[in-house]
């Protein structure tokens, strides 16, 4: 089942981000450019490390991943901050997440802050960007080898284990493993800890179906303090995503799907109340 709604808003963006600025994200199918095309932009729009880090890839499947995924990040990023692709300038913190540049004086389409996240898996990549919060965002498809799940299920919490496991073996066992995985993911990417927080140190208590009843954070974090959303944009596609849930009310979260090419009207949802304590 598909969470998405037929009402849109305009998806350009305004000459100043509005007060309750949406979260916005890209879905994009590995296909979505030619290889040709993808190396093009990229030789125009990456810098050097970039380009670096493509000519190691083995495969050349990966490499091309690669290539679209960073030519995503740069046009959409280019879209929301009013710079040419090739001026943005990225960072990494010491854990390797990746951060834009803030420019003195603002950017030109409004403010002074972009967050941006990026996930590929399942033949997408996911990218996620917010004005003025921090977001966590991550994909994962359906088709996983059982083995490769079985190793996932040994990182989570004892209660989430359990819970994975009174579901009948198949592909609603998976489905669950793979919700909390993309949650455990999205959230530590929102922090910027990435594997340094393991993930049997927080839970999410979910519902059957979809969404996050509860949530039990580590020890150097509160619960009611996030704000976390489950997707599934195309059929056995599942993604996350978590963004801090400092605004008194939701905010919109904008889907859109390919190539930010054009100037679609995206899908458009109401992210969820922040998740409470888990209770017993």
């Amino acid at each position: 089942m598909t969470r998405t709604a037929p009402r849109a808003l305009d998806a350009g963006p305004g000459l100043r981000p509005p007060a309750q600025a949406p979260v916005k994200l890209w879905l994009c199918p590995n296909d979505a450019l030619a290889p040709d095309t993808a190396t093009l932009l990229a030789a125009h729009w990456l810098d050097e490390r970039e380009h670096q880090t493509a000519a190691r890839f083995l495969f050349e499947r990966d490499r091309r991943q690669y290539l679209l995924a960073h030519t995503l990040v740069r046009r959409a990023l280019s879209l929301e901050a009013g710079l040419a692709e090739a001026e943005l300038v990225i960072w990494r913190s010491a854990r390797g997440r990746p951060f834009l540049q803030p420019l003195p004086g603002g950017l030109p389409r409004g403010g002074d802050h972009l967050d941006f996240n990026l996930s590929h898996a399942g033949g997408y990549s996911l990218l996620g960007i917010v004005r003025s919060r921090r977001i966590g965002v991550d994909v994962e498809g359906l088709e996983r080898e059982p083995h490769a799940l079985e190793t996932i299920v040994t990182t989570f919490a004892p209660d989430e284990q359990d819970w994975v496991a009174a579901a009948p073996r198949g592909r609603g066992r998976d489905r669950r493993v793979l919700r909390l995985w993309t949650l455990k993911e999205a959230y530590t990417k929102a922090r910027g800890l990435g594997l340094g927080l393991p993930f049997d140190e927080f839970a999410f208590r979910l519902a059957d179906d979809r969404g996050v009843l509860g949530f039990r954070p580590p020890a150097d974090d509160q619960a009611g303090r996030w704000r976390f959303m489950e997707l599934e944009p195309v059929p056995d596609v599942l993604a996350a995503v978590a963004v801090p849930a400092g605004d008194p009310h939701p905010p919109q979260l904008q889907l859109h799907h390919g190539f930010p090419w054009h100037r679609a009207a995206p899908h458009t949802l109401t992210l969820p109340e922040p998740a409470g304590p888990i209770h017993p």
